[in-house]
């Protein structure tokens, strides 16, 4: 027996030393604690380490400092900025290096941990700053530890004096002030390896090829034999083509040639990890090929959309779709997919898909089409389109990111490309932004508009919802409709507006693992973000459970980790670094997600090219990225390239290898039970599907099943109780709120120990006079968690007014927390507003309380500012409300005025004052009969309109402040017009207000409209006031007027030069018909490249995008608000007095150095 067991311990002895010695990449810490730029340096450092094996895992804390977490990696790199270490991480630290481990401690570390006699001596004391100038650093008798080729290292302003000389080997010494120091030492320590190396303050330090190269040879040293042993075994393959560089995010590099595709075998040596994690390979070509979108069926299944036509090819044109959608099973458990069943074929330009009515929903602009199988042999035979308007016009600024919701609707993303088209006989325009509508097609919402080109959508545990967009916003949190934000609370000391999805990103940088990239703007940054999954399972460790989302960013090579913190009633990003990098050249991850098994998947479009728009030539010449010059333009707004790949394209899986993957249900509508243990799962992809099923079943026999969820008061480690809140919508769904048990259930969720399930119950519940006193007396509306009272007040907004809620609206703005909160402060406004009628003043004139002085003044004046061609997205009521438009017009090129100036509403309903022929009309329509107004008195090179509708004086129209007409009979609209309030430019026939004799796009020059709204007999002392006179002189020449554009898609002005008289008051119209934000700001001259890096250095703030990219240097004279696509800004000022050339240029990220022209300043 003794002998048996002996012979089965040097069995396991013997694979336990197989194992270790496998090859494998070897695995670095970075602990960059108290240095703020540590998380640059630490990336370009991993883009040296990686090409020889070595993976670099950052962190920013000394938490780090734990044995058990430290004993995962090979190596440390200490660069530190901190004085104290506790005795349980020195601990740490010394038997790490007893376990023959290695640590490479740089620059500031020498002056850090202060308290700790043993790592004070390993650092020689620490140093004093000499002061600025250059240090030689002299490398001797280094071959075994530093590359050999490197002598000497030559850098600026990093000179130290050390404190005291320990016995250690010195092989790098300078010449300080007369003085030898040594600056990079080694020791063997406890059996382990330890080097110092004292450079690596500044940036320009690791820019230096010589420094990062003794610093990279550094950690192989400290590494050990046996760990380099495992490394050279792995074979990783060689994909530097160019000569060594480095990834600096502030310049570019010359990048023409074109790696060679690997296999997936290979490709996965070159993708880096998180510890403690795998990459397993579900499927590869050529069974799949270009995957863009996926998703799971209620088996379990994996569905892969293959855009194979993506981005130009077009059915339209070729006659045929090439797109399909592949159902990849693992039929043996292996977890290798080994069935491929071709569900549809002939698809074109496919790019989502979900899961509805026994079927599946895909977005193909311009449908959305429902495929079903109704035979039951997995393939589709059932076509339908049920809803259509998506714009084809550019293909990667489509309808993406399909998901089913909690409030059982499909939601989804929209890039700029837009929609234009009519649903339930309701006419919707929206571009880029996010939107739901229900599973048949019908009740289109568009709710919030993004910043630019989106292809990003999360939704959170608790119903929180997250966005992406491609460039320079990779996390956003949406918070409210944007409608109930149109009307905001201003002059509130220490307010920072948000917009319905606003930007929460923390840092701007990503962390690439090779320097090759090819990025038209946002260069180092996101410029093709795409994703927003959280991870909402629990396979992973407890840090990711409902906190990281996966945001892809293939032109970068890489699947980041945002991490997501409360902020308030919202959020905030973290930089979490990456789950997944990679230095081939290929490697394109486009889409990340919770699987099945709690895994997270990949599906990597591996493709050379990944870049969708041109290369500008200012910006970004293609010959210096690409290998080739010409690009020729496809009909999907791509260039074309024969190297867009159409034969490659994986699908991974990223496990925890200590992760349990023991959840797996087989769903069926014919199997209640079985849904109802699947609504308890702790994948929220099992609970979802589960509940959409339960909806569509449409029986109330799970009523008390739901019930008992709800009822279970239970929470998990983070506070959630999941289940619970998929119970409360799925009740929603099957239409069972106004029973009585049910409901019950609802008021006692309101206080449920799980704030998510408190918010979904105030989210479901009917809010009505007959109602609010039970709901009210949970105290919902002060939940102690801001994020639960958020929904509550805008819950408030989104329900019918009734007098009851005024006290506790009324009581809430006394609350300091809802007035200082970013996202409770315009919530509770909303609430408000929409109880406007049964609120006198929310406070006493003498009320010293801000935020209710505020209150008051922004209900009092509902004012909308439209530029010369803008729309109001989400257009205000003007149902019983005073109507006054005031605005400047001015004449260009002494071209004859026509065109609409401004309108809502359409021909049956609505208004328009517009120009024809030199005249201009006052038009309003009711029920289909017009009352106009038409004058030609006052009108020259310049004057100005006043045009009202009042519940006292009809309609009237004033120029240049005297009345041309007026009609008596006329009466404020009585309900809210259907279309949009618009300028310059009507919309299409559908809803146009009028015909008009030579098209709706006004000729002309509007430098503002303001259009004023007030309750009819509100605030009676306030007349609605008229224009003031201008003097103008009808003889003399147009005023001073310049109008520039953005050029849509090359990143430019379409003028180069303007000139400008000397002290000439100018007005200056920036209109933006491009896809990307710009602004325009005009600056000192000889100063572009001190504000253009200005510019770049202010991204690494959070607050960037809140001051438009404008940095704060005293070189900027004017600028522009940061215009979004579509809209338009105007921007007056005195021109400089001086003359001279004032450069203007946009300092949106990446843009200033090829977008930008003169102001030329004449007598």
């Amino acid at each position: 027996m003794n002998n048996i067991l002996r012979v089965l311990l040097l069995f396991l002895v013997f694979l336990t030393s197989c194992r270790a010695d496998e090859p494998r990449r070897a695995e670095v810490l970075f602990i960059g604690a108290g240095n703020k730029q540590s998380s640059n340096q630490a990336t370009w450092l991993s883009v040296e380490l990686f090409k020889s094996g070595i993976n670099l895992t950052y962190t920013d804390t000394l938490a780090s400092l734990e044995f058990d977490y430290l004993n995962k990696f090979d190596g440390v790199v200490l660069l530190v900025n901190e004085k104290e270490l506790s005795e349980e991480k020195e601990q740490a630290l010394k038997k790490f290096l007893k376990e023959g481990k290695g640590v490479v401690a740089l620059n500031s570390s020498a002056n850090s941990f202060q308290n700790s006699e043993w790592y004070t001596n390993l650092v020689q004391g620490g140093f004093t700053d000499a002061g600025d100038g250059q240090a030689i650093v002299t490398i001797e008798n280094a071959k075994h530890v530093l590359d050999s080729s490197i002598n000497t290292i030559q850098v600026n302003n990093e000179k130290y004096i050390f404190k005291k000389k320990t016995d250690q080997t010195v092989i790098g010494s300078a010449a300080i002030d007369g003085s030898k120091q040594n600056y990079i030492w080694y020791s063997e320590e406890n059996g382990g390896r330890f080097l110092y190396h004292a450079l690596g303050k500044h940036d320009d330090t690791w820019k230096n090829h010589q420094f990062l190269r003794t610093v990279s040879s550094a950690v192989w040293w400290s590494l050990g034999e046996q760990v380099q042993s495992m490394v050279n075994k792995l074979a990783i393959p060689n994909v530097s083509i160019y000569p060594d560089s480095i990834s600096d995010f502030t310049a570019r590099y010359d990048v023409p040639k074109v790696q060679d595709p690997l296999s997936p075998e290979q490709s996965m040596k070159l993708i880096q990890k998180p510890v403690d994690f795998e990459l397993k390979l579900f499927a590869a070509e050529p069974n799949i090929t270009n995957p863009i979108a996926m998703s799971w069926d209620e088996k379990g299944r994996l569905w892969v959309i293959e855009a194979v036509d993506y981005p130009n090819s077009f059915e339209e044109v070729k006659g045929k779709g090439n797109d399909r959608i592949v159902i990849c099973e693992d039929t043996d458990g292996d977890g290798v997919a080994d069935k491929f069943t071709e569900f549809a074929k002939g698809l074109n330009i496919a790019t989502s898909l979900t899961f509805a009515n026994d079927g599946v929903i895909v977005a193909m602009a311009p449908n959305f089409v429902f495929l079903k199988d109704t035979d039951g042999d997995d393939v589709a035979d059932h076509e339908e389109i049920i809803m259509t308007g998506w714009s084809k016009g550019d293909t990667h600024a489509g309808p993406s990111n399909l998901q089913y919701g909690f409030d059982n609707k499909i939601w989804g993303v929209n890039g700029y490309a837009g929609y234009n088209g009519i649903v339930n006989g309701e006419k919707h325009i929206f571009s880029q932004g996010l939107y739901r509508l229900n599973p048949d097609g019908s009740d289109l919402e568009y709710l919030a508009t993004t910043s630019n080109n989106t292809w990003g959508l999360g939704i959170s545990e608790d119903n929180n919802v997250f966005v992406s967009t491609a460039n320079n916003t990779h996390s956003a949190f949406y918070s409210m409709p944007e409608k109930y934000l149109q009307r905001r609370v201003d002059n509130i000391p220490g307010a920072n507006p948000i917009n319905s999805i606003q930007k929460i990103d923390g840092h701007y940088e990503v962390h690439a693992l090779t320097p090759n990239l090819r990025q038209v703007d946002v260069v180092g940054g996101f410029t093709s973000a795409a994703g927003h999954q959280m991870y909402t399972a629990r396979d992973f460790p407890q840090s990711y459970w409902n906190s990281v989302a996966f945001v892809a960013e293939p032109t970068v090579r890489l699947l980041h980790n945002a991490i997501i913190e409360k902020d308030g009633a919202g959020f905030k990003e973290r930089d979490g670094w990456n789950l997944l990098a990679s230095s081939d050249e290929w490697f394109g991850p486009v889409h990340a997600e919770v699987g099945p098994d709690g895994a997270v998947w990949v599906l990597d479009w591996y493709n050379f090219i990944i870049q969708h728009n041109v290369f500008v030539p200012a910006q970004a010449p293609s010959e210096k990225v690409l290998p080739f010059k010409d690009q020729v333009g496809g009909p999907g707004n791509a260039f074309e390239s024969n190297l867009r790949d159409k034969k490659h394209g994986r699908v991974y899986r990223v496990l925890y290898k200590n992760g349990k993957h023991n959840e797996s249900f087989k769903l069926s509508k014919d199997n209640p039970k079985g849904l109802i243990e699947a609504l308890n799962s702790k994948n929220k992809f099992w609970r979802t599907h589960a509940q959409r099923l339960l909806v569509e079943r449409k029986n109330a026999d799970v009523e008390q099943d739901l019930i008992k969820i709800i009822n279970n008061k239970s929470v998990d480690e983070i506070g959630l109780n999941a289940p619970a809140i998929h119970a409360i919508w799925t009740l929603k769904g099957l239409g069972l709120l106004t029973k009585k048990e049910v409901n019950d259930a609802l008021l006692a969720a309101l206080s449920h120990p799980s704030a998510g399930v408190r918010k979904a119950a105030v989210q479901v519940l009917d809010l009505n006079a007959k109602s609010f006193d039970q709901i009210a007396q949970s105290n919902i509306f002060k939940d102690e968690n801001l994020n639960t009272r958020l929904a509550a007040f805008v819950k408030i907004a989104d329900s019918a007014p009734f007098a009851a809620v005024a006290p506790v609206l009324k009581a809430a703005i006394n609350d300091p927390v809802n007035a200082k909160d970013r996202w409770l402060s315009p919530a509770l406004f909303a609430a408000i507003q929409t109880n406007h009628s049964h609120m006198s003043m929310v406070a006493d004139q003498s009320s010293t309380n801000t935020y209710q002085q505020a209150v008051n003044q922004a209900l009092g004046e509902e004012i909308y500012t439209l530029g010369r061609k803008n729309r109001v997205q989400f257009s205000p009521n003007v149902a019983d409300k005073n109507i006054t438009i005031e605005t400047a017009v001015l004449r260009r090129d002494q071209d004859a005025f026509k065109g609409l100036i401004i309108g809502q509403g359409d021909a049956k309903n609505g208004f328009a004052l517009y120009m024809q022929g030199n005249k201009i009309y006052w038009d309003v329509y009711n029920n289909g009969e017009i009352q106009r107004i038409a004058a030609t008195d006052g009108i020259g090179n310049g004057f100005k309109v006043n045009a009202s509708i009042t519940a006292n004086q009809g309609s009237s129209l004033y120029i240049n402040n005297k009345l041309v007409g007026n009609i008596k009979e006329v009466k404020p609209f009585n309900k809210p017009l259907r279309a949009y309030l618009r300028s310059g430019e009507d919309l299409d026939e559908s809803v146009a207000l009028t015909k008009y004799e030579h098209g709706s796009e006004f000729i002309g020059n509007i430098s503002e409209i303001k259009v004023k709204l007030q309750l009819n007999g509100e605030h009676a002392h306030h007349h609605m006031q008229r224009a003031s006179p201008v003097e103008v002189n009808q003889n003399e020449a147009p005023a001073e007027v310049i109008v520039i554009k953005a050029v849509k898609d090359i990143m430019q002005y379409d003028k180069r030069s303007i000139t400008v008289k000397a002290g000439r008051q100018i007005t200056l119209i920036m209109e933006n018909p491009d896809a990307m934000p710009h602004n325009l700001v005009i600056i000192k001259p000889g100063t572009t490249e001190i504000v253009g890096k200005a510019a770049d250095a202010m991204l690494q703030a959070s607050s960037a995008a809140e001051k438009d990219y404008v940095p704060e240097v005293s070189e900027v004279l004017f600028h522009t608000k940061l215009v979004n696509p579509g809209q338009s800004y105007t921007l007056k000022f005195q021109a400089p007095k001086e003359k001279g050339e004032y450069p203007f240029i946009c300092t949106f990220p990446g843009h200033w150095r090829g977008m930008n022209g003169i102001m030329k300043v004449v007598e």
